[in-house]
C-alpha cells in the first residue's frame, strides 16, 4: 500500500484513548502503511514522538487476523499494550479497515487479540495473565510501600497483574488515599505499579486507578493492560462488580474513563477513541537519510 506525501510518506494518525472529552484521554501516533520501517527506525520514531506508544500498522502474517501492529515505547518494543490496541483499531477502522468477520481480530506479538464495537465505544479482550498471584515477598512489599511515601500497612493487598507489561496491583483504602500519593520515584526504579481505590457508592466510577512505571519516571494518564489486570483482580476477589467505570489520569488532569465488563472468565476493556489529527509522516529513504548525515 503506497501513502501519499512524496517519498517516505506515510499516513500517521494521532488520537485520543479512553475519553469523551477532548484531549482528556491518553495519545497515541499510528503510523500506517509502516512496511519498509525497520526495528531502529520504529524506535527512532517513537522516541521522536515521545509519547507512552507508537504503532505500526502492517500487513497479517496469521491468516486469522485483519491486521498487525507493532508496539513501541520510548524505551522499547511491547508485546501488547491495551490503549494501543483500541487506538490502532479505531484509526485503521477510519483509514477504510474492514475487519472480516464482525469482530476486528488484531495481531501483536503477545498473539491474536479481539476487538469489538459496543455503540461508539471499542473494547478489546484482555489477553490471559501470564503472571497472577499475591506478592508475599515481605521485602518488595516494604519497597512498594516506601515508593509510595506509605507505610506498609497501608497496602491493603497486592498482586502481580502481568499480561506483558509486568503489573503489579496495589489496593489502597479508597479512592481519595490513591489520588493523595505522591511517588518517590526513586525507591520505585524497577517497578510498575497500578494502583486502585474505591469511589464511594453512587459516585460516577467505582474505582480510582493510577500507573506509575519507575524506570520512565512517569505516570501514565491511561493504560488499558493495567486495567485489564484489575478487571480480573477486582472481579474475582468481589471488590468491582462484573460491569463498571474505572477512573484515571485525574491527578494529571485528564478525565480517562475505562469501561470494564467481565462475561465468564473474559474481561474486556473499553473506551471512546477520538481522532485528533491526521496527516503525512515524512521520512527519507535509507539512502537519503545517510546522505543527510554525511
Amino acid at each position: 500500500m503506497s501513502a501519499p506525501g512524496g517519498a517516505g510518506g506515510r499516513p500517521i494518525s494521532w488520537v485520543d484513548v479512553f475519553s469523551a472529552r477532548p484531549l482528556g484521554g491518553n495519545p497515541l501516533a499510528v503510523v500506517h502503511a509502516a512496511e519498509g520501517l525497520d526495528d531502529e527506525r520504529m524506535a527512532r520514531l517513537a522516541r521522536w514522538t515521545n509519547l507512552s506508544e507508537t504503532t505500526f500498522v502492517l500487513p497479517p502474517r496469521d491468516p486469522g487476523a485483519d491486521y498487525r501492529v507493532r508496539i513501541f515505547t520510548p524505551g522499547g518494543e511491547l508485546p501488547f499494550a491495551g490503549h494501543p490496541t483500541l487506538g490502532t483499531a479505531s484509526a485503521w477502522l477510519a483509514r477504510g479497515g474492514r475487519p472480516a468477520g464482525e469482530e476486528i481480530v488484531q495481531e501483536c506479538a503477545a498473539g491474536l487479540v479481539r476487538i469489538r464495537r459496543t455503540g461508539r465505544r471499542l473494547a478489546f479482550a484482555a489477553p490471559p495473565l501470564v503472571r497472577y498471584e499475591p506478592v508475599g515477598d515481605e521485602q518488595l512489599l516494604g519497597r512498594i510501600a516506601r515508593s509510595l511515601r506509605l507505610g506498609r500497612e497501608q497496602l491493603l493487598e497486592a498482586s502481580w497483574l502481568d499480561n506483558g507489561p509486568g503489573w503489579i496491583g496495589v489496593r489502597l483504602a479508597d479512592a481519595a488515599a490513591v489520588l493523595a500519593v505522591r511517588p518517590d520515584w526513586t525507591a520505585m526504579a524497577g517497578l510498575k505499579l497500578g494502583l486502585v481505590g474505591a469511589h464511594p457508592e453512587g459516585a460516577e466510577c467505582a474505582v480510582e486507578v493510577r500507573a506509575l512505571v519507575g524506570d520512565w519516571v512517569v505516570e501514565d494518564p491511561v493504560t488499558g493492560s493495567l486495567n485489564a489486570g484489575l478487571g480480573r483482580w477486582l472481579t474475582d476477589r468481589g471488590w468491582a462488580p462484573d460491569d463498571y467505570v474505572a477512573a484515571q489520569g485525574t491527578v494529571l488532569g485528564r478525565s480517562g474513563r475505562v469501561h470494564v465488563r467481565r462475561e465468564g472468565a473474559q474481561v474486556w476493556v473499553g473506551g471512546h477513541v477520538r481522532s485528533v489529527v491526521e496527516g503525512v509522516l515524512e521520512l527519507p529513504d535509507e539512502d537519503e537519510d545517510e546522505e543527510e548525515r554525511s
